[in-house]
C-alpha cells in the first residue's frame, strides 16, 4: 500500500470512529422541565387572555407556539398553601401546608421532612433541581428549607413576607444569607427580581447537558408596586387617573420587612411590572432556544392565585380577573382560576387550546409521566400529559376541591360544570351556600342553590369526604376571640 492510500485509510478510520462515538454518546432522553409561577397575576392580566389596556407579547407568542388552558386552577387562593399543593400533588384538603402561617423572625411554617415533593421525585430520577424566586414553605435551616425539600440550588426569598419588598436587605443563596448593602438605609439600588432572573438563566446554562428541573416562582406582580425608573418611565402618564398608594418609608417600623412601599403611580407601575415579567419569560424561552434545548424542554407558565387588592393594586381598573368574579382570598373563579400556558415545540400543537379542568395538584403526576417515572401513590393529581401531546385519552377528575382558612373559613368544589361555594363555614349560622353552572355562568352571578337542592346535597357530601383534618392547620369553628 502506497503512502497516499495508507493516509486515506487512516483518515477514513478516524472519521468512522468519531462518527460512531457520536452516535453512541448518551442522549438526554428525559425532557427538561421549566415551571414559571407568577405571583398574584390575574386571569385577565395577559393580552392573550383578553387584557386590552396593555400587551404581553412574549406570553402571547408562547401561547401561539403552545397550548393555552382556559380551565386551569391554582392550589388555592393564597401563596403558601397554593405552592404546597403544587409541590405535593395534593389539594388543600390533604396537602401539608394549608395556610400562610408565619414563623418569626423570618419564614413560614415548615413543610415536614416526611412530605414527598415534586423536586425530591425528580432529583431521585436524575434531574438537577433549582428554585429561584419565592419559597414560603419553611424558614431558613428548617426541614422545610428548599435545599431540604429536593432542590440542589435555591436563590431568592425564603420568606414570602420579606418577598413583599423588591429592594430587600438580603436574599438567600442556598442556606447563605446574602446582604444587599446597596439597599441599606434609604437606598433603592438593587432590584431583587433582576438578580433572581439572572440566576435562573445561569441555571439553564450550567445544566444544559443534563436533565434539569427549573422552578421559577417569580415574585412579580405581587404588591409592592416598585421597580426601577428605567422600567417605569415608558408607562408614566398613560393609565390615568393614577392611583396613589402611601406605604412604608425609610425609618418606618417594619420597613423592608413586609409593609409595602409608597407608589404614587400604581397603574403605571403595575403595567411596567407585568411587562417586565413578560420580558423575563421571553428571555427564558430565548435562552432555551439559544442552547438548542427547545425540542427537549417543556415550559409551563401560570400564577399562584388571582389578582390582589393590596399595595396600590387596582384589578378593577385593568379588569385583571377578566370575566370572573372575585380576587385573591376568594374561592370564586377570580381567586383560583389562573392563566396557564404550556410550550414544547414539536410535542405540543402550536396555537392549541384546552378546556380540560386541571389544577396545581396535577403538575406532579404530569411531570412524573413526562420523565418516565412512577407517579407517587396517595396524591390527588391526575396527569394531563395526554392533553398536552394530544394522542391519548385524558382521564378526568371526579371533582376539584379547595379550602381557605381565613375570613371565617371558605370551601369550594367543582364537579363537571357545577361549582359549589361556601363562605363562613366556621359559623354554621352564617354559612352561605352558593351553586353555579359554569357552562353558562362563568362569572358566578346566578346562584342556583335553591333550584337544585339535590346537587347541593351531593356536592356538600363530597366536600365532607374531600378532606382530612390537619393538626398544624385545623379547619374548624374558631372561638369568638379569634
Amino acid at each position: 500500500m502506497n503512502k497516499t492510500a495508507f493516509s486515506l485509510l487512516v483518515f477514513i478510520v478516524i472519521i468512522y470512529s468519531c462518527t460512531n462515538q457520536t452516535e453512541k454518546k448518551p442522549k438526554n432522553e428525559k425532557p427538561n422541565i421549566v415551571y414559571i409561577l407568577a405571583d398574584d397575576l390575574g386571569y385577565g392580566d395577559l393580552s392573550v387572555y383578553g387584557q386590552t389596556l396593555f400587551q404581553t407579547p412574549n406570553l402571547d407568542k408562547m401561547a401561539s407556539q403552545g397550548m393555552l388552558f382556559t380551565d386551569h386552577y391554582s392550589g388555592t387562593t393564597v401563596c403558601a398553601p397554593s405552592r404546597s399543593s403544587l409541590m405535593t400533588g395534593m389539594h388543600t384538603g390533604h396537602t401539608a401546608i394549608r395556610g400562610n402561617k408565619e414563623w418569626k423572625p423570618e419564614g413560614q411554617w415548615p413543610m415536614a421532612d416526611s412530605v414527598y415533593t415534586m423536586a425530591e421525585m425528580l432529583k431521585k430520577a436524575g434531574y438537577t433541581t433549582g428554585a429561584f424566586g419565592k419559597w414560603g414553605l419553611g424558614y431558613p435551616g428548617s426541614e422545610g428549607d428548599p435545599n431540604k425539600q429536593g432542590f440542589d440550588e435555591f436563590y431568592g426569598y425564603n420568606c414570602q413576607r420579606m418577598a413583599h419588598n423588591y429592594y430587600p436587605g438580603h436574599l438567600w443563596d442556598n442556606e447563605k444569607k446574602v446582604i444587599l448593602e446597596e439597599n441599606s438605609g434609604d437606598k433603592f439600588e438593587t432590584y431583587a427580581p433582576h438578580l433572581i432572573h439572572d440566576k435562573a438563566l445561569k441555571f439553564i446554562e450550567d445544566n444544559q447537558d443534563k436533565p434539569f428541573f427549573l422552578f421559577y416562582p417569580n415574585v412579580i406582580p405581587h404588591a409592592e408596586l416598585l421597580l426601577p425608573e428605567e422600567n417605569l418611565a415608558e408607562f408614566r402618564g398613560k393609565f390615568l387617573p393614577e392611583k396613589e398608594y402611601k406605604g412604608a418609608e425609610p425609618g418606618d417600623p417594619g420597613f423592608r420587612e413586609g409593609p409595602y412601599g409608597t407608589q404614587p403611580e400604581s397603574h403605571a407601575a403595575f403595567v411596567a411590572m407585568v411587562t417586565l415579567l413578560d420580558k423575563q419569560v421571553g428571555e427564558v424561552l430565548d435562552k432555551i432556544k439559544e442552547l438548542g434545548l427547545e425540542k427537549n424542554t417543556i415550559v409551563m407558565f401560570t400564577s399562584d392565585n388571582g389578582p390582589h387588592l393590596e399595595g396600590g393594586a387596582d384589578p378593577d381598573y385593568f379588569n385583571s380577573n377578566g370575566p370572573l368574579k372575585g380576587y385573591k382570598r376568594d374561592l370564586y373563579e377570580g381567586g383560583i382560576r389562573v392563566p396557564m400556558i404550556a410550550w414544547w415545540p414539536e410535542k405540543i400543537e402550536a396555537g392549541s387550546t384546552s378546556s380540560h379542568p386541571s389544577a396545581f395538584w396535577d403538575i406532579m403526576p404530569t411531570v412524573a409521566e413526562l420523565a418516565g417515572i412512577e407517579t407517587p401513590e396517595n396524591i390527588d393529581g391526575i396527569s394531563f400529559l395526554p392533553t398536552l401531546i394530544g394522542n391519548e385519552k385524558q382521564n378526568k377528575h371526579d371533582y376539584l376541591y379547595w379550602e381557605f382558612h381565613e375570613k371565617g373559613g371558605r370551601q369550594a368544589l367543582r364537579k363537571g360544570n357545577w361549582k359549589l361555594v361556601q363562605y363562613d363555614v366556621f359559623n354554621p349560622e352564617k354559612t352561605s351556600t352558593e351553586l353555579y353552572d359554569l357552562s353558562t355562568d362563568v362569572g358566578e352571578n346566578n346562584n342556583l342553590a335553591d333550584k337544585h337542592p339535590e346537587v347541593v346535597k351531593e356536592l356538600v357530601d363530597l366536600m365532607k369526604d374531600a378532606r382530612k383534618e390537619s393538626p398544624d392547620f385545623p379547619f374548624e369553628k374558631k372561638s369568638k376571640k379569634d
